[in-house]
């Protein structure tokens, strides 16, 4: 089955302005989830912004996709409020089926697809109400119209989703592009972004008819880790806070790419270069 990577630059921009980069765990991660999905699952490409594409090209990891796709994000989309709109834009333009893999998300093992439903997550998320309130917690412009949603459902995580229905693909992509467009901008980015994201998409699928799946369950992915799946998400700030945790992060890391992706030693190589002097 087809992946996609995605990436957009504007709320790096946004956030940090001067030149772009991304940070060295993560081109690692990055380097592993593609070379492990053309491995074991098929075909993966690059969905991004020019920005992003050149940084890409610069770093040499360009040529671990099989091929590239320009990314492009309607202007009135706000990065701040909305930093993951990128993903709802890139995934508008594909063909089910189709995988999305977040960058710091590993596959390592074979999914069998054909067993798979409509639509499968990597797991679903409880309806806190800070992060998932009703919706009388949103504020809307006065044009917008609900349409008819179950509130009950649970989110899902979409950090790897599987789609097979492109009657979905396009519900989705069209009413969270939509309800991104028609939200006022209360200071609050995350209860609007994850419910574009990753609540939206069930939401969609109910009204459809089509019922989501999830490969695992949040508690067995923290109390015993999964051997098919790798989300870094999680230690991305300790990473950051603690040197010697990044660098055996990132040396191991390097190693398995070494091992496994010889020919592409020489581009981790230079990622890792600073931990072995």
């Amino acid at each position: 089955m087809n992946g996609i990577h995605i990436n957009w630059t504007a709320p790096f921009a946004l956030r940090h302005g001067g030149e772009y980069f991304i940070e060295d765990f993560e081109l690692l991660t990055t380097i592993l989830s593609a070379l492990r999905w053309k491995e074991k699952n098929g075909k993966i490409k690059l969905c991004a912004d020019d920005m992003a594409l050149e940084y890409y090209r610069k770093t040499g990891i360009i040529g671990i996709y099989d091929e590239t796709e320009r990314l492009e994000v309607d202007g009135d989309i706000d990065p701040q409020m909305f930093w993951a709109a990128g993903k709802l834009f890139a995934l508008r333009k594909q063909k089910a089926p189709t995988a999305m893999i977040d960058t710091d998300f590993i596959v390592w093992e074979e999914i069998l697809f054909d067993k798979l439903g409509e639509c499968t997550v990597i797991h679903f998320e409880e309806l806190y109400p800070d992060v998932y309130p009703p919706r009388s917690g949103f504020s809307m412009r006065g044009s917008y119209e609900w349409p008819e949603l179950d509130w009950e459902l649970p989110a899902c995580n979409t950090a790897f989703v599987v789609i097979k229905s492109q009657e979905l693909l396009d519900y989705y992509t069209k009413t969270a592009i939509e309800f991104m467009k028609n939200a006022e901008n209360t200071g609050d980015p995350l209860r609007y972004m994850v419910f574009a994201e990753q609540r939206l998409i069930n939401m969609c699928a109910a009204k459809l008819g089509i019922e989501v799946r999830a490969f695992s369950h949040l508690a067995r992915l923290f109390a015993h880790g999964e051997k098919c799946f790798t989300h870094t998400w999680g230690m991305k700030q300790q990473m950051r806070d603690t040197p010697w945790l990044r660098r055996d992060f990132c040396l191991r890391c390097d190693a398995r790419i070494r091992r496994e992706y010889p020919q592409y030693a020489a581009i981790s190589g230079v990622i890792t270069e600073k931990y072995r002097n």
